[in-house]
């Protein structure tokens, strides 16, 4: 009888890449704290608890020609879409190599060229709108490239949320927009912010499916990204795809979150994707405590080499402030 993986064609080498890049962004994520707490770097904002919706999605798609508009947790979608631990550690320390803006703004606004990672900004949501951009430049120009755009479901109640889904609803655009519902916009937790049971219910209004999936499992949200691809490429439009997951840290490293118990963060580490998936993959005799050992010591030493070099290196001139804002 086949695993799960192998029923959604994936094969063993895929399914530990995906636990490899989840561990990456969960090491990385967990250095950037330790840096912001010892005064090395000013700000982080985590995807610590996302990690599987993050890589799960980023497989499913074609990383070699999709586009991707991520929110600003979206560590594991960058990284598996080729931005390296070291481009990231050097926009933390806001130097002059980071490839997002040459450290001119905050850690999480990612934009990379090369990796058709769109430039986002600052204010939430704004990304939902390029996406749809993109997905409109595919259909026009007869490509076979989708876009994909994440947000959190507190971004899902703003003005661009709507006027980017009905657009890629009435145009049947090839546009995947999956929310990262980690229960939390800031301090307000989900119940607080939306009426309707779910996100992903109203798609109905765009003419679009949508569907809901367990966030902590990478394979369920692969299977429905995968299958919202198909249907892009097939001409058949858009779909809202709502991730449930957990946020496990703070907000920010600005936010002081005692607006929730400690005894409910707790309860959700249980769910924790990083020792559930690994404790799939034991299952299945993809993964033992030899390999484990072996990812972690490789997954270390990446890190240490990003913080090592990212800290030693050079700071933008001052006058660099200047460049791109006036014509040159």
């Amino acid at each position: 009888m086949k695993n799960r993986h192998e029923m959604l064609g994936m094969t063993d080498e895929q399914v530990l890449s995906i636990y490899e890049m989840m561990l990456l962004a969960r090491r990385l994520d967990e250095r950037m704290w330790l840096l912001n707490r010892s005064g090395k770097i000013p700000f982080v904002i985590s995807c610590q608890g996302q990690e599987a919706a993050q890589v799960g999605a980023s497989f499913a798609l074609n990383r070699e020609i999709d586009y991707i508009a991520p929110y600003y947790r979206d560590l594991g979608v960058v990284l598996s879409f080729g931005m390296t631990a070291k481009e990231l550690m050097l926009s933390a320390f806001a130097k002059a190599e980071d490839p997002n803006s040459g450290g001119r703004q905050m850690p999480g606004h990612f934009g990379q060229k090369k990796n058709r990672i769109l430039t986002g900004s600052s204010p939430v949501t704004t990304q939902v709108p390029h996406a749809v951009g993109v997905a409109l430049a595919s259909k026009m120009e007869n490509k076979n490239f989708v876009s994909f755009v994440t947000l959190g479901e507190g971004s899902s109640n703003q003005g661009d949320f709507h006027e980017g889904l009905n657009f890629a609803g009435v145009h049947k655009l090839p546009v995947i927009t999956m929310v990262e519902n980690n229960k939390y916009a800031i301090s307000v937790p989900m119940e607080k912010q939306i009426a309707s049971e779910n996100v992903s219910i109203r798609a109905s209004s765009y003419g679009m499916p949508g569907v809901t999936v367990d966030g902590n499992d990478p394979l369920a949200v692969y299977e429905a990204v995968k299958q919202a691809r198909n249907r892009a490429v097939n001409g058949e439009g858009p779909t809202l795809i709502e991730a449930v997951s957990y946020r496990l840290t703070a907000h920010s490293s600005d936010d002081d979150d005692k607006y929730r118990e400690k005894d409910e963060v707790n309860e959700a580490k249980k769910q924790d994707a990083i020792v559930t998936f690994a404790d799939y993959l034991r299952d299945v005799n993809v993964l033992n405590e030899e390999i484990i050992e072996s990812i972690n010591q490789k997954i270390m030493e990446i890190v240490n080499e990003a913080t090592d070099y990212a800290e030693s290196a050079a700071y933008a001139d001052p006058e660099h402030a200047l460049r791109y804002v006036y014509e040159e």
